[in-house]
């Protein structure tokens, strides 16, 4: 049988999935292998160093910088408070005193006698780095962090913004073609992570935010709506580190488009169950997917099998399912009936491989290979 491949999508009932949860420092592991998680679990954490502030005592006081040690009441080392007096003269008894005052809370660093300066660093910032997603863990890696391993739905979308988040998942419409409205986000969706339809707008999203709802998927977004809502145009860089209130996971594109009939129904399966969603998106070389992961207890449905089908995402064959990503089918479903080997013409006078699709509603159409992608189910 003929195979191709091609970019896909994992949209896939239940897999195993393991999740590195690295610092981005060295720290400490603060759980063993083989330990039970929650997604909210604190599993690795480090201290980012303060920011470093420079305070010229020299210049304050009026001194030479290679007297500045006579004249300093801290020492290296020592911690101070904002406004407290770190460096003072004599004065002319005991009045009209110099002093010098720390502009932050933190330590003395380092005392110059050549500059005259006081290097001052900021406190520490704390990095606590999450399971994300409920589950066990398989393996630790001193100082660095962990992997866990968890049994359930996993789904990628296109595109997204936002974090990491978790909430209990919530589907507020009734088909995969009905569009998010703001009426229907409500006080009691705090917390959670709502599925809309086809379309959500920033009217929705900003309900949702006011709510504290913690995220929403979608299967369309106005790209007009996602300027507004962000207040720039989003490049091509990386998402996922947005402070907007909330993490967005579109799963088909831009405009009004229907969240997959699989996805949604798949989704509408797991309602209720807590689901782990991040919004960060790289379309660069390093691809990285918006995700959905519902983990789930019944782990005795095979894992072996499931990791093996992860590794063999984007082999297209006849009967493969795939979304068109090119106008002008863009957005709908099809299963390929045909591989055609020999190169083929197009209207650009271009040669490349193609292949035969049968859309949803019965259609036959032949497309560019690079026009769809695979969706693993």
């Amino acid at each position: 049988m003929a195979h191709a491949y091609t970019p896909g999508l994992k949209v896939t009932e239940g897999m195993t999935i393991l999740k590195e949860r690295r610092l981005p420092l060295e720290g400490e592991v603060l759980v063993e292998a083989g330990a039970t998680v929650k997604a909210e679990d604190v599993v690795a954490k480090a201290d980012l160093p303060g920011n470093v502030q420079l305070l010229n005592v020299a210049n304050l006081l009026s001194i030479q910088a290679n007297e500045i040690a006579e004249y300093m009441l801290k020492s290296i080392g020592e911690p101070v408070s904002k406004d407290e007096i770190i460096a003072t003269t004599k004065g002319l008894f005991g009045l009209f005193k110099s002093q010098a005052r720390s502009p932050i809370d933190g330590t003395i660093e380092a005392v110059s006698d050549v500059t005259g300066q006081v290097i001052l660093r900021e406190p520490p910032i704390p990095v606590e780095v999450k399971a994300y997603t409920n589950g066990t863990v398989t393996e630790t890696v001193a100082t660095e962090g962990v992997t866990v391993e968890t049994y359930g739905t996993y789904i990628q979308g296109i595109f997204g913004v936002g974090g990491e988040t978790v909430g209990d998942l919530v589907i507020v419409a009734k088909s995969p073609s009905d569009d998010l409205m703001a009426e229907q986000i409500l006080p009691e969706h705090r917390d959670t992570i709502l599925v809309g339809g086809a379309l959500v707008t920033t009217d929705a999203i900003q309900k949702a935010i006011q709510h504290g709802v913690r995220g929403i998927i979608a299967g369309g977004i106005d790209d007009a709506d996602l300027r507004e809502l962000l207040g720039y145009e989003l490049g091509v860089a990386i998402t996922g580190s947005e402070e907007i209130g909330i993490t967005l996971v579109i799963t088909e594109g831009f405009g009004r488009i229907a969240i997959a009939e699989q996805t949604f129904t798949l989704l509408k399966a797991r309602e209720g169950m807590k689901t782990s969603i991040n919004g960060a998106t790289q379309i660069r070389a390093g691809v990285v997917r918006p995700e959905i992961v519902i983990p789930f207890a019944s782990e005795a449905e095979g894992s072996a099998s499931d990791a093996e089908d992860g590794a063999a995402g984007g082999i297209l064959g006849v009967g493969s399912l795939v979304r068109i990503i090119r106008e002008p089918y863009f957005g709908q479903l099809g299963r390929v009936t045909e591989l055609p080997v020999e190169l083929q013409n197009l209207e650009t006078e271009a040669q490349v491989r193609v292949l035969r699709v049968e859309l949803e509603d019965g259609e036959q159409t032949t497309l560019p290979r690079a026009n769809v992608e695979a969706i693993e189910e």
